[in-house]
């Protein structure tokens, strides 16, 4: 049995390295100000979709990710790894999205892409870390849903298996196909970058990386595999009102960098009595227990 499966990518800024310019004045992440990085868990995501497609010959891996041209480096990088192409939803339309717009323009890009068994996504991106943007892709598309997936076990014609990590501990559920599976960042890490996919991808690119050179253009069209899709808001018959800032009632107040620092420090010796005296003092003070 062969799948289709799309994996939700997201290029994100690096939120280890948040200044005084990573917000712009009207409350959005300026992400020209901070190094772009393939978000995690998305990576994890790119994982159990690449298992499946060994597991089931003949199978399809298709990335897509919303943001400008650049971002297409995402679907790059799932080249690099094993997916078989991919879309970038580009438009200026789309720029400021919270998760709802976000979500939304998301689930018509899929609706134009039109067949699918499974949605595969990382449970959240770093940039916002709300865990909604799945969830919100699988009602607007009116599939089940299964969240905090650590390993896709097994797929049998309809039926999916699924192992989910929670708080109290792992739980494996079944779903049917379709649906959205978010993953967890402590699913299995992703796979390295095969050096055989690098040489034959790495001048993969959308329409708008390669408008002014024309030897590239001429380049990839005699090469069909080096073509990354680009879809406006018109090409997903997206309504306007949805998308961007006009589709987005979230708004961010500010951003800070929190660095936590100790006020003091103590030193003790290896010794039995000064280990005992440090514990009772950090049960008192409710640091411990």
């Amino acid at each position: 049995m062969s799948l289709n499966i799309i994996v939700l990518a997201k290029q994100v800024p690096d939120t280890r390295n948040v200044g005084k310019d990573a917000m712009k004045a009207d409350g959005t992440v300026n992400r020209a100000a901070l190094p772009a990085i393939f978000n995690p868990e998305d990576l994890n995501a790119l994982e159990q979709a690449l298992r499946l497609k060994e597991s089931h010959p003949g199978s399809k891996v298709t990335i897509l990710t919303m943001g400008p041209a650049r971002a297409a480096e995402i679907i790059r990088e799932g080249m690099f790894r094993g997916a078989d192409g991919g879309v970038v939803l580009s438009d200026r339309a789309f720029a400021g999205s919270d998760t709802l717009a976000t979500s939304y323009a998301i689930s018509a890009a899929i609706k134009k892409m039109g067949d699918y068994d499974i949605i595969i996504g990382g449970r959240q991106a770093i940039d916002g870390d709300t865990a909604q943007v799945g969830p919100q892709v699988a009602e607007k598309l009116g599939i089940p849903q299964i969240t905090y997936a650590e390993e896709i076990e097994k797929v049998d014609g309809k039926d999916i298996i699924v192992k989910r990590r929670i708080e109290s501990g792992i739980e494996t559920v079944k779903g049917k196909l379709p649906l959205v599976v978010t993953v967890n960042g402590s699913a299995a890490e992703c796979r390295p970058r095969n050096a055989k996919a690098v040489q034959k991808f790495k001048y993969a690119a959308v329409p708008s990386e390669v408008a002014d050179d024309e030897k590239k253009r001429e380049f990839i069209a005699e090469r069909p595999y080096l073509k990354i899709g680009e879809w406006s808001a018109n090409d997903v018959n997206a309504d306007l009102a949805q998308c961007g800032l006009a589709g987005s009632p979230t708004k961010v107040k500010s951003i800070q960098n929190v660095v936590f620092t100790a006020k003091e420090a103590r030193k003790i010796e290896n010794d039995d009595a000064e280990l005992e005296n440090l514990i009772i003092d950090l049960i008192a003070n409710h640091t411990i227990g």
